[in-house]
């Protein structure tokens, strides 16, 4: 697909939350071969073990193997097309008077979905590593540092945005609370909980204490941000949304507590699992499933109160099957992508280690079937709001009738 050029001043900030769709995406069908791979040794599955599982397997597990591969790679090309279409047009914008007009508004915080996207590419450069490139997965614990370094120039550049935006607000006012009628403020620190999650990777994996310790601190650092001032935008929104009404076209960010709960969670998990493996800290099956399950609870719980808003506006009518457009959509590909990922640590981190549910078991099937029906209709969404707002045709066909 040809996407759409020199938008100009019609660009926003928001469509890099295309990019972070199409690699959390990529992330989903990994969690296939996360799950449901054999890895003995290993904290995830690789070229190696998955190679192993394809010859020796069966015909349903060389089925899996080979449609979430193809799954990973769809998606990641798609991130990486996407992420630079982004930047080339990002640049072009910042150009224009309206960017300026843009720099002393509300809209100000949109620009960390930059960084957003940016953390999102490490983590999905990690897995398509540790996917397609033989003996990379090997060579780990020598990649692990340039990981982190990476993640802290992002988690810098991060800060330089965030904070030119909130002190100028904190020293100069001008916060239109009426106008924040929404939770979109909340996507500005769904970017540090992403750069901390992807801290919280090598933390977990690498059996280098230095690694670790680093790790878990720069994780920590990142998720604590995100959950200070998560509360607060979150407590201001809802505050916004009960005095002036959710506004219509962005009532998807009442589902952003979805994903931002998925990588809190897992990056939590994942530091219970270094404190476990690397510093003797003892971490127990119930513990597990009981955090798990109760950040899926909250999760269900922001699901239906979205789906009820969204309802009531119309929005799928309005701006997914109708004509109006807002790159704002994107913002309810995550949620999908976020909901399918964490309920695959609920079911096998949380049931099955706790001995409750087997592994590949009819029930345990059962309760993906629900979670795979999520995720096609996000790969659905995704697609369709590509066609819609990105496609160089759709745009093409549309002027005649306007």
């Amino acid at each position: 697909m040809r996407y759409l050029s020199n938008l100009g001043e019609r660009y926003s900030p928001l469509y890099f939350l295309s990019a972070v769709g199409a690699g959390g995406l990529a992330i989903s069908f990994f969690m296939y071969l996360m799950w449901m791979t054999p890895h003995k040794g290993s904290p995830i599955a690789s070229f190696d073990s998955l190679m192993q599982a394809f010859s020796t397997g069966s015909l349903a597990m060389q089925a899996v193997i080979v449609v979430a591969t193809l799954g990973i790679l769809f998606f990641s090309l798609i991130h990486f097309r996407l992420l630079f279409w982004n930047f080339s047009e990002y640049g072009k914008w910042k150009n224009t008077k309206v960017f300026k007009g843009f720099q002393t508004s509300n809209a100000e915080s949109q620009l960390m979905t930059i960084p957003l996207a940016l953390a999102m590419t490490v983590n999905v450069s990690f897995i398509a590593g540790a996917v397609f490139v033989p003996g990379l997965w090997e060579v780990r614990e020598m990649l692990f540092p340039l990981s982190l370094l990476a993640l802290t120039a992002i988690g810098v550049f991060g800060f330089r945005i965030y904070l030119s935006f909130i002190s100028r607000v904190l020293t100069e006012g001008g916060y239109d609370c009426a106008k924040n009628n929404s939770l979109g403020q909340m996507l500005s620190v769904f970017a540090f909980a992403m750069i901390g999650v992807g801290f919280s990777a090598p933390a977990a994996m690498s059996h280098t204490k230095v690694i670790a310790a680093i790790g878990i601190a720069g994780s920590i650092f990142f998720l604590g941000a995100a959950i200070v001032m998560g509360t607060i935008k979150l407590i201001l929104g809802f505050r916004s949304m009960m005095e002036h009404k959710a506004a219509g076209e962005t009532t998807p960010t009442l589902w952003i507590i979805i994903p931002f709960l998925t990588v809190i969670g897992i990056a939590i998990y994942r530091i219970k699992m270094s404190l476990a493996h690397n510093f003797d800290a003892p971490v127990t099956a119930g513990g597990v499933y009981v955090f798990l399950i109760s950040l899926f609870a909250v999760q269900i719980l922001f699901g239906l109160i979205g789906w009820s808003v969204m309802k009531r506006v119309g929005y799928y009518d309005r701006w997914i099957a109708g004509s109006e457009k807002s790159p704002g959509s994107y913002a309810l590909v995550c949620p999908g992508v976020g909901l399918f990922v964490f309920g695959n640590f609920v079911i096998n981190a949380g049931l099955v280690k706790l001995g409750v549910v087997g592994s590949m078991s009819f029930a345990y099937f059962a309760l993906y079937a629900p979670l795979i029906v999520v995720q096609i209709a996000t790969v659905w969404l995704f697609l369709k709001l590509n066609n819609k707002l990105l496609s160089a045709s759709s745009q093409l066909q549309a002027q005649p009738a306007e």
